[in-house]
């Protein structure tokens, strides 16, 4: 069985708990060693337990706790080289056994981890896929203006898509962001829309994922509720039912209980 849970989701921090056989990855540690930890002790999740984490990119919502955390539980943490050098530069890898990430994964136990580039304004961010050893596969897709093929392939056949449904275009230009920003946010540099999200869905559906969870949602820019009924409404279109086809869930800023399947 694979086990996955939303620690923190959001501009406040992001942090993702994935486990098999009774061992567990972070992605990412965008909050306070506390935190992470208080989190982890909430869902019954020893941190001894936790063997590894593994960045998606250098800014702060995603490695702010890394270095404590890294350090305090002694294990290694792993990034692509452009985020390493990020990390070395603010100073976030000091005392920590840095590691790139190699571009064949890493195996840890009952879990074979890999990355794929995604399309971000970081200096090399990436997602993650962990395929259990049981058959079970749960990838990472956020952080990204576009879904390109290598996305989708990295996504295609996964049990569980955790995605990023960041913003409401309308929501976003009729805000109180700078414009710079909303055309930031907007580009294919920036986050996943609601719309652009909810478009990639009903494919990863007909390829088999059952399980979806929306994350990264932007506390200005969104809502829950918009963002779930946007993807199911892009469901409906294509017969696709919720519940008996697929299970949609919607990460908060204190992240989501864990799934086990």
């Amino acid at each position: 069985m694979a086990r996955f849970c939303s620690l923190f989701s959001g501009s406040s921090g992001n942090s993702v708990a994935i486990g098999c056989g009774g061992k567990y990855i972070l992605i990412d540690a965008g909050r306070s060693a506390k935190k992470i930890k208080e989190r982890l002790a909430q869902e019954d999740i020893a941190p001894e337990d936790v063997c590894a984490i593994f960045v998606t990119h250098e800014h702060t919502d995603h490695i702010s706790g890394v270095r404590v955390l890294a350090s305090s539980l002694k294990i290694p943490v792993y990034a692509t080289e452009g985020t390493a050098e990020c990390m070395e530069a603010g100073g976030h890898a000091k005392k920590v056994d840095l590691r790139i990430m190699p571009s064949g994964g890493v195996d840890l136990g009952d879990m074979a981890i890999t990355h794929f580039r995604t399309s971000h304004d970081a200096a090399e961010s990436c997602g993650y896929t962990v395929n259990c050893r049981d058959g079970r596969k749960i990838t990472l897709a956020t952080d990204t203006g576009i879904i390109t093929p290598e996305i989708h392939s990295a996504m295609d056949g996964a049990d569980l898509v955790y995605i990023e449904s960041n913003h409401d275009i309308s929501m976003l230009y009729a805000g109180s962001y700078p414009y710079p920003l909303k055309q930031r946010i907007a580009s294919d540099k920036g986050h996943l829309s609601n719309e652009v999200c909810a478009a990639e869905l009903p494919t990863l559906a007909r390829g088999g994922t059952t399980r979806f969870v929306l994350g990264h949602l932007s506390a200005e820019n969104n809502m829950p509720l918009l963002a779930r009924q946007t993807a199911v409404c892009e469901f409906s279109k294509y017969g696709i039912r919720e519940g008996s086809d697929y299970l949609l869930s919607v990460a908060g800023v204190d992240g989501l209980k864990s799934m086990v399947f």
